[in-house]
Formats: C-alpha cells, sequence, structure tokens
C-alpha cells in the first residue's frame, strides 16, 4: 500500500488550471510591455527637453562674461554626479550597504573582462562631452546641434569665434556619439545587468580618464588657480544637468533604442533654434531652416508604419 502512493504522481493541470496559469503569464506580460513603452516614452521627452536646454546653457555659460571654467573638469564633475548618483540607487535597490558592496564585488570587481568592454564607451563619452564644450564655445546654441557656416567673429569674453572648428567638433561629437551609442545599447540589451550597474561601470572607467585629461591638457591653469577655477552656481547646475543628461540616455537605450535617441537629440534643434532667436539673437537662415527640416522629416518617416494590405480581400474570390 505504501509503495502504491509513492509510485502515485501528481496529477496533471486540468485544462481550465492550465489556460488560468497561461492567461497570468499573459497579463504580466502585457503589464511589463507597457511599463516598458511607458518608460521609453518619457524618456525621450525628457530626453529631448534636456538636450535642449542643455545646449542652451553650455552656449550661455561659455560666452558669459567673467571667468572661465575649465571644461575638462566640468566634464569630470559630471561623471562623479553621475556615479553618486547611480550608487545611491542601487543602494536603495539592493536594501542596505552590506548588499550594495556586494553588488558592486560581484557585478564589477569579479566580472573584470565585462567592466574592461564597458571601457570602450566610457572613454569616448568623454572625449564626446569635451567637444560639445568646444563646440558650443564657437557655435551659437543652436547652430552647436546643427552648425551652418564657418565665418569668426569676436565673442564677448575675448575669445575668438570659429564657426569651422564648431562644425567639426560638433560633427565628430555626434559619430562618437553614434558609435559609443551602439556599444552602449548592445552591452545594455545583451545580458541582465541593470542600468544603474552599467552606469557605474562607466563612470569607474571615465573618471581615470578625466583626471587624466584633465592634468594633460589644463594642468598648469589647475595648478595656478584651482580645479574649480569660474566655478558658480550656473556651471554646478551646468554639471548636474549633463550628468542627468547620461543617465537619460542610458535610460532611453535600454528600453528603446540608439535611433529614437538620435532623434530625440535631433528633435531638440527646433526647441533651441526657437529658444535662441530671442536670447541669443540667433537669425534663422533658409540653409539652417532646410536642415532643421531633413532632420525633423526623417524623425516621421523612422516612425512611420505603413498599413498592411488585407490579405483576406486580395484573395477573396
Amino acid at each position: 500500500m505504501v509503495k502504491e502512493l509513492r509510485l502515485r504522481k501528481t496529477p496533471p493541470l486540468t485544462s481550465s488550471a492550465a489556460s488560468t496559469e497561461k492567461s497570468s503569464d499573459s497579463i504580466k506580460m502585457q503589464k511589463k510591455s507597457e511599463t516598458n513603452s511607458t518608460l521609453k516614452y518619457i524618456s525621450l521627452i525628457t530626453l529631448t527637453l534636456q538636450n535642449a536646454v542643455l545646449g542652451l546653457s553650455m552656449r550661455y555659460a561659455r560666452t558669459r562674461e567673467g571667468d572661465m571654467f575649465l571644461s575638462s573638469t566640468a566634464v569630470l564633475m559630471a561623471e562623479v554626479v553621475k556615479l553618486a548618483t547611480c550608487i545611491v540607487i542601487v543602494y536603495v535597490e539592493a536594501g542596505g550597504v552590506v548588499k550594495l558592496f556586494y553588488t558592486i564585488d560581484q557585478q564589477i570587481i569579479k566580472q573584470p573582462t565585462d567592466t574592461l568592454k564597458i571601457c570602450v564607451p566610457s572613454f569616448v563619452y568623454l572625449v564626446q562631452n569635451n567637444l560639445l564644450y568646444l563646440s558650443a564655445s564657437h557655435l551659437d546654441a543652436a547652430t552647436y546641434q546643427l552648425a551652418q557656416s564657418d565665418d569668426k567673429k569676436i565673442i564677448t569674453n575675448g575669445i575668438e569665434q570659429n564657426h569651422f572648428v564648431g562644425f567639426m567638433a560638433a560633427f565628430a561629437a555626434c559619430c562618437l556619439s553614434g558609435f559609443a551609442g551602439v556599444y552602449f545599447e548592445k552591452m545594455l540589451k545583451g545580458s541582465d545587468v541593470t542600468v544603474w550597474i552599467r552606469n557605474v561601470q562607466l563612470s569607474f572607467c571615465s573618471i581615470p580618464f578625466g583626471l587624466i585629461s584633465c592634468f594633460l591638457y589644463d594642468g598648469g591653469v589647475i595648478r595656478e588657480n584651482g580645479f574649480f577655477f569660474g566655478y558658480d552656481k550656473f556651471v554646478w547646475y551646468l554639471v548636474v544637468l549633463q550628468a542627468t543628461g547620461g543617465l537619460i540616455v542610458a535610460i532611453v537605450v535600454k528600453y528603446a533604442d540608439n535611433i529614437l535617441k538620435g532623434f530625440a537629440t535631433s528633435l531638440a534643434i527646433v526647441i533651441s533654434c526657437i529658444v535662441s532667436m530671442y536670447i541669443f539673437d540667433f537669425e534663422l537662415s533658409l540653409q539652417f531652416a532646410l536642415g532643421a527640416g531633413f532632420v525633423i522629416f526623417s524623425i516621421f518617416l523612422y516612425g512611420y508604419v505603413p498599413k498592411k494590405p488585407d490579405i483576406s480581400l486580395t484573395y477573396k474570390v
């Protein structure tokens, strides 16, 4: 009798129970998909606004009167702010300091190959951010995102503005951004590592590169005037704004893709252009209008989904 009881198997799920389980899984998948879709569009809108505000803020910071801060130190501080923010988020998700260090140890320190792979986009992003500051010094806020000419003029703080240099810096930054974005998207979507841990990895690699670039290019000025020379509340606001943009880009790449990130950045041109007319006396030329029009049209082309033909009508007898 005992043997007979042991040999008995658990009865299979009935059809109604199986269908209920499938329905539950389907509902969970649908909710997850809706959440991801919501995060995608919220992050895209936020990224568009952030890029527009960043372009205008960078332009103002690099052309206003007063002591000029060092762009290399601003880029480095943005990485430090981003690292601190991500560590706080990982700490909250992990649920304590011990679990925080355990997560960092397991996913970063004990994964040296994976961490070294992240050094590629971290270095590229660092160069890109420095190029953006160079571009902002030589271009007006709208042209900084879509350059149009190569003439020179003198700006308020005595720096000679060269549109060709600004254009080349912006063009190089765009190319580097595309490469780093695709690479980072592959890293994000090719593993189960969270966005925040990936950003911690990026910062761990970017901060040493940033320190080297600071003392390599601006070492003399830093030794003479200090690391935070020219900093004020507006510069700190710019640092936080740039760090926020890095986090938003990671979220967009995770829940959307790098192409949509590029379109969100391009859409910021229109906002920057309109605002620049009132703040920086930017004159809208036909060449600029055509360029911006092509960019906006490409956004609609990418989002357009042609209607599929009704097969039942095609083969109807």
